[in-house]
This record gives structure tokens, sequence and C-alpha cells, in this order.
């Protein structure tokens, strides 16, 4: 018989989901999807202040500490940012998690810890309301005092499986203070060149790629992790509109401890990118947190697991990956920070933010009211590229909504403004991306094409920018091409608040394709999200209407209807660009289905 595994007293976390079960029945996907979104948080918070998640359960999740400080700071941390998560929520599938945290004796073997400290940490997480945090009294009289926690004491609670009462507290943060940063073991140290005092704050967000942690094991590792710091700050390079600091400066933090808030300062970037590498036997997993350097607080955090097969494809798949996710946190971070200002004090680059705000939740009158605060932008700074394409791609939203009666005007100046963007930011690839959409508007494919592959190349990790190729792709007649674009779209960005019009746009290519089943399949998922405009309600009508499935085609149409009441076959010849019907065209049999289904000639 072998030796028994050795056993050692550490600081555990236990978390679980409160009310688990009826979240899954409310909906199934979307339960699963958020709890574990909430677990991979949490484990990076946990993996901040130096813990170690061990296994996630189901609904459940277990990590070690060495230090009940640091485990109590990132059960406080984890639970203010999944609060305000759940806040931004719509719907009331949100996953409340309740802390446990206690000492004790624990065995550690084969990726799994078992053990009396387990099971305390877990009777103490039961008795924790939800979203909150319940601590041992062992834990209590370890964390100092000196930490801007209120303690409400709980008295001694006897706990299953254990034969005396087991003091508890519950813990929460202290009105107006901050969770304190990771404690550190000594100090950085930084170069006598950068001033003590910090750098002013460009004028521009900017952000700072610190070395990703080699957490193998093996010093032989490091540089993949070092590859994949210096390939995220190039790809994050590609994003025009912030300012990132050079590898030569970004690298000097490495190997070093250090508080993210004080290396704001020092190299003055409002946002900080942390994570870690870790490679075990073929797979290899991959952490990365967005931190306000401001504030300390998490922006974005996200884990990724792979196999390991072609190293340098795969550290390709990561970096693409990582720098897709960080810049439209990065833009709604910004647009929310410009939205607290006072009106008084908005300068230019604040105008833009609030507007490009506005024009990106879609309906009518944000479009309208975005694109005014971003005129007043190029009011005051002339020369500002950036909001020039801003006022394109709300030109491209008013023509693709249908939100003007004036459309010849409309497209035209938005092609002046997109030509004046790419002038003055010939580098800019979201300008390249406007006068892409607005010239696939006016049917000058050749130039359209052109726009589009110079935004993707510009910037290979913008994921709108294949949107723009598939609906090209589409219009243009090549199908197969609309499908590729429309994955790489998805790929590059799967929550992405778009997400309905990437799906569109390959529905529509399977249209093209008379590959209907797909097509249809794609239009019903469509349809399930809240965001979706009216144009693939209409769609599917027709298709069901072309299959001889007459209720589910009234269904859709009704469904259209709803979200456009005006909807008429000449609106939607508007959405299928049709000038002149062509009797027999794939097009033709579309409108003749939605004409069959019961849809008003205008």
């Amino acid at each position: 018989m072998g030796e028994p595994p050795p056993r050692k007293l550490a600081v555990i976390l236990h978390a679980d989901v409160v009310g688990s079960t009826a979240l899954v029945q409310r909906d199934e996907q979307i339960a699963h999807q958020r709890i574990g979104d909430a677990f991979a948080l949490l484990s990076n918070v946990v993996a901040e202040y130096g813990g170690e998640t061990h296994e996630i359960r189901g609904d459940a999740l277990v990590a070690e500490f060495a230090r009940a400080s640091d485990a109590v700071c990132a059960a406080l941390k984890f639970q203010s940012v999944n609060i305000e998560r759940n806040d931004e929520l719509a719907d009331d599938v949100r996953p409340e998690v309740r802390v446990g945290i206690g000492m004790g004796e624990v065995v550690v073997a084969g990726g799994t810890v078992t053990g009396a400290g387990v099971v305390l940490a877990q009777r103490l997480e039961q008795l924790a309301e939800a979203a909150g945090v319940c601590i041992q009294g062992a834990v209590y009289e370890t964390v100092p005092k000196r930490l801007p926690f209120d303690y409400d004491d709980l008295g001694r609670q006897t706990l299953k499986g254990f034969d005396e009462p087991v003091q508890a507290f519950a813990v929460r943060l202290k009105p107006g203070e901050l969770i304190p940063a990771p404690a550190r073991d000594e100090p950085a140290s930084f170069p006598d060149s950068i001033p003590a005092k910090g750098l002013e704050l460009p004028d521009k967000p900017s952000i700072a790629v610190l070395p990703f942690a080699n957490m193998s094991g093996d010093p032989e590792q490091e540089y993949f992790a070092d590859g994949i710091t210096e390939d995220i700050i190039t790809a994050l390079s590609k994003f025009r509109w912030f300012f990132v600091i050079a590898r030569n400066s970004s690298f000097v933090f490495k190997g070093q401890a250090v508080d993210l808030r004080q290396v704001g300062r020092e190299l003055g970037v409002r946002y900080v990118l942390e994570g870690s590498v870790r490679r075990a036997s073929n797979r290899v997993r991959i952490t990365a947190q967005l931190i306000d350097a401001e504030t300390g607080n998490h922006v974005w955090a996200e884990r990724y697991e792979r196999r390991l097969e072609d190293i340098f494809e795969l550290q390709d798949e990561i970096t693409s990956t990582i720098a897709a996710a960080i810049e439209p946190e990065l833009a709604g971070s910004e647009r929310k920070r410009a939205l607290r200002k006072p009106t008084q004090h908005l300068g230019a680059w604040d105008l833009l933010q609030r507007g490009a705000a506005l024009l990106l939740q879609h309906d009518r009158t944000s479009v309208i009211n975005g694109l005014e605060i971003i005129r007043r932008a190029v009011e005051l700074d002339s020369g500002f590229g950036e909001a020039y394409g801003y006022l394109a791609f709300g030109a491209h939203l008013l023509l693709v909504y249908e939100y003007t009666d004036e459309r010849e005007a409309v497209l035209q100046q938005g092609l002046v403004d997109a030509e004046r963007a790419t002038a003055l930011e010939p580098r800019d690839h979201f300008a390249y991306y406007a006068l892409g959409r607005l010239k696939t508007s006016a049917g000058d494919y050749s130039a359209a094409l052109r726009a589009l592959e110079t935004c993707v190349n510009l910037n290979p990790n913008f994921a709108l920018g294949y949107l723009g190729l598939a609906e090209f792709h589409v219009r243009a007649g090549d199908p197969e091409a609309a499908v590729c674009n429309a994955d790489k779209a998805i790929r590059l960005s799967p929550s992405d608040p778009m997400l309905w019009v990437m799906l569109h746009w390959k529905a529509s290519a399977y249209v093209r394709l008379d590959e209907f089943d797909r097509a249809i399949e794609l239009f019903e998922q469509i349809c399930e999200f809240p965001s979706a405009q009216y144009a693939p309600s209409a769609t599917l009508a027709a298709l069901f209407s072309l299959q001889g499935q007459s209720a589910q085609a009234k269904k859709a149409l009704e469904r259209a209807c709803r979200l456009e009441p005006k909807l008429s076959i000449e609106l939607m010849k508007k959405v299928y660009g049709v000038t002149v019907e062509r009797p027999g065209s794939r097009t033709q049999r579309l409108l003749d289905a939605l004409r069959k289904a019961g849809l008003a000639e205008g």
C-alpha cells in the first residue's frame, strides 16, 4: 500500500449559487452560461489574491489560500463585481453566490481538495445570505483589524458534521471604502527614470499589458508566457483609438509583485491587463483580467483552456481572442465614464463617447440623438477623424434601419464623412468599416470590398469588420464567403450585442445557397434575441411560407409586424435591395411568399 496523501492546514473558500435549480428551470442554456461566467470571474479573482481554485463542482467552487485576509478580500471583490454584473441584466436569470471561508485540515490529491476544512467552509457558506460572505471565528481573529471590513456576529453555530459549535461572522465592506489590493510580500521597485509622482493620463484611453506570469513551474515555458504578452501588446496597438504602453516599459515589471494602481500611476495609464499561463501535459490554461487602475476595480476577466496542438497557432488564437474581448470592454467603460460627466464639462472626446454609446443602442431616437452629439464633437475639433468615422457609421444605421426618408442625402453625407475620416486617420480601421458599409449600401461593390479588406488588414481582431464582409458577400453574390466571414465575426466576439446581426447575414447566406432548413434554424435563433429587429422575423415568415408551413409563417409575420407596425412589401423590397421585381428570382420568391402569408403591399 502506498503512503497516504499528506494533510495540511489551509484557508478554504467554498462558494455556491443560490437557487441554481430554479435558475436552470427559467432558462437552462443561459443559466449554465452565467453560472460558468460567475465562477470564471471568481476563479480569476482568487488567483489575483494569491489563491488557487482546486475544482468547480457543478454549482459550487472550492479554492485554497495561504492567508485568511486574501480569501476575505477575494470574496468581497468577487461579490462586488458579480452584483454589478447582475444589476446590468435585463432578465431574472441572475446567479447570486454565497461564500463561506474557514480554516481546517485538508488533503490535496489528484486535483481535488477534501477534508474537514472543505466541509467547514461549505457549512459556513450555507449560513451566508445571497451575495454574502460568512467566515469562521478563527478567520475573523486572523484578518487584520485595520482592513475596512464590518462584521456581524452570528454567534456560535451548530454545524452538521461538527461536534462543537463554531463561531461565525458575516463580513462586508465598510461603506465608501475600497477593497484592499492584493497583499504583497515585497514592495515593487521601479526604475529611477519613471517619476515617483506618476505620469499624466493621455487624452484617450490608455492601457499597459504586464508580462503574463508563468504558472507552469517550468522555467523553459517562460518564452510562451512572454510571447503571449508581446503578441497582445501588438494586437492592442492596432486599435487606434487607445494608447498602449510599449513592451519595454511593461516588461520592467516582469517578475515583480506590484500594486496595479501604482502601476497605473507610474506608467500614466487608466487600465492594466495582467494574466497568467499554466501548461500541464497537452493543455494550457490562460487567465486574463482587465483592471481600472484608478479604482482597482475589475472591468473584465476571463479564463481560456485549450489543447496544446500547434503552439504557434494556439498563441495566435489566444492573442486575437483576448484582444477582441478587451476592445469592446474598454469602449464600454469609456462610454460609461463619459455618461457620468456633467454636460458642461464634456470635451470632443467625451462627446464622441457619449454619442457612440447612443448609436450602439440602435433605436431611432438614440441614433438621431447620438449623431447630434457627435456633430458637436466635430464642431469643437474639426480635425477629429474618429468622430467623422462615427458620423458615417450613424448614417449607415439610419439607412439600414430605415430611420430616414432622405436616403440619398444621408448616404452622400455619410460617404463624405467616411472619406474625411480615412483622410484624417488613414490607419483607423473603424473609419474604413463605416466606409465599407456605406459603399455596400451604395452598390459600389469594388470600393466596398477595398474598404472592408483594409479595415480587417489594419485590425485583424475587429469582429465587426468581418460582419461587414459577410453582408458585402451576401449582396455581391458570394454566399460561401459570407458564411466564412460571419463565422469569423462570431468567433472573435461570441457575446457581442450585435451577435444577432452576425447570425442574420449567415442565415441570409444560407438562403442564397437554397439551404432553407439551415437558414430557418438560424432565423429562429435570431428571433430569440431581445434586440433583434423585424427583418429576421419577416424573412423567417417567408421561408416558412415557401415550405408550406402556413401556421409558422403567420406567427413569424405577426412578430415582425409587432416589431415594425409599418411593415409592408415595399419596406421588405428596400431590405432586400430590390429596385425592379424579377419573376422567378430568389428574392422575388421571398416577396411572393410574404404576400401569401398576408403581408400588405404598402
